[in-house]
């Protein structure tokens, strides 16, 4: 797999919602199987996640066949959610691992500012995939009230990455909680240098959150992965099937199939 010219993987992305026992059929209980079904049958070589309590990442993890967490950093605080990186060991070694706290001060834990609603972060990790090649992932949930606060978020997040990334390529996934034709993206294409495969394709926008109706009419896309642009993406999507009217999770997952050059 770790070819010297290119070397393909499978990414994805997924908001998993939290455990809510208000989601009634679809509570963590009754879809845990079926988004872990979504994204073993997808088999991914890395899953970034959002939401999530640490026990119900944990209980998520146990049903993922040969994804590890890159979690070695982490001091969990009970009443957080996060988002969370999952990897393939036996293809992708991994380096190094941290949290970034999306404020004034991102080496606080749990620290809030811009006026977000709760404290919100990024994780990172770094691989090691071939001998020339590493890769550098970052997983992010932003704000979901207040675009000024995104902004102010994703510029903490593209300052503290500019000052790790010693990657040859780049991933950057997550619930963004905002239009790609917003200011985020526009930042994110600007001061990191990456495109989106989406837009790449010319595919048509849609909504990613649906609040487990598998529709919405007045949303729009806010799930992305994000590349560097010596990876290609050879294919992209929104997994928006359900099982028997149970939907994986509020929001669908994005699934791409890319390969670093």
């Amino acid at each position: 797999m770790c070819s010297h010219i290119r070397m393909k993987l499978k990414v994805a992305s997924s908001n998993i919602r939290f455990d809510n026992p208000k989601d009634g059929d679809h509570d963590w209980k009754g879809r845990r199987e079926i988004l872990a079904d979504v994204i073993n049958s997808f088999n991914p070589d890395l899953l970034g996640t959002q939401e999530g309590w640490q026990w119900q990442l944990y209980d998520f993890k146990s049903l993922l066949e040969e994804l590890d967490i890159a979690d070695g950093h982490r001091s969990w605080i009970d009443e957080r959610m996060y988002p969370s990186i999952f990897y393939r060991k036996e293809d992708l070694h991994l380096l190094d691992s941290g949290d970034i706290w999306l404020s004034e001060t991102p080496g606080v834990v749990a620290s809030k500012s811009f006026n977000s609603a709760f404290p919100r972060l990024c994780t990172w990790s770094k691989f090691k995939c071939s001998q020339q090649r590493t890769l550098l992932f970052v997983d992010v949930h932003l704000d979901h009230i207040h675009s000024e606060t995104r902004e102010a978020q994703i510029g903490v997040l593209i300052n503290e990455i500019s000052k790790i990334n010693d990657c040859t390529h780049m991933i950057l996934c997550g619930d963004f909680n905002e239009s790609p034709r917003e200011d985020v993206r526009k930042l994110i294409v600007s001061k990191l240098d990456l495109y989106d495969p989406w837009i790449d394709h010319e595919k048509e926008e849609e909504t990613s959150h649906h609040n487990f109706t598998g529709e919405r009419n007045d949303g729009t896309r806010i799930d992305w992965i994000m590349l560097s642009k010596n990876i290609s993406c050879d294919a992209i999507d929104l997994h928006r099937d359900s099982h028997r009217g149970i939907y994986p999770s509020d929001h669908f997952p994005v699934l791409a199939t890319i390969e670093l050059i």
